[in-house]
């Protein structure tokens, strides 16, 4: 199901919604080894609080447009190709 974006809340955020983007953030944090004070995490907790915001509240949602938005996708890499084929 595609979820669409409403306009952005300028409703302060709650305690409940802050727990959502914390677990959503130490979800990441520790599936992609990001430190906790680094540039890294500081993007992704701006990511995360500007697309709740927007009304994305699903957590598994969140998280997936969070990865998509970092490039936290992981890859399977595939085996080179010869030339011409």
């Amino acid at each position: 199901m595609v979820q669409t974006i409403r306009n952005r809340s300028q409703v302060p955020l709650d305690s409940r919604d802050l727990e959502i983007c914390q677990r959503v953030f130490d979800k990441i944090r520790s599936e992609y080894q990001v430190e906790k004070d680094s540039d890294e995490a500081e993007r992704t907790a701006s990511i995360i609080i500007e697309l709740y915001r927007q009304g994305v509240r699903d957590p598994n949602h969140l998280q997936s447009m969070v990865e998509a938005a970092r490039g936290l996708f992981e890859t399977t890499e595939r085996p080179p190709t010869a030339p011409g084929i």
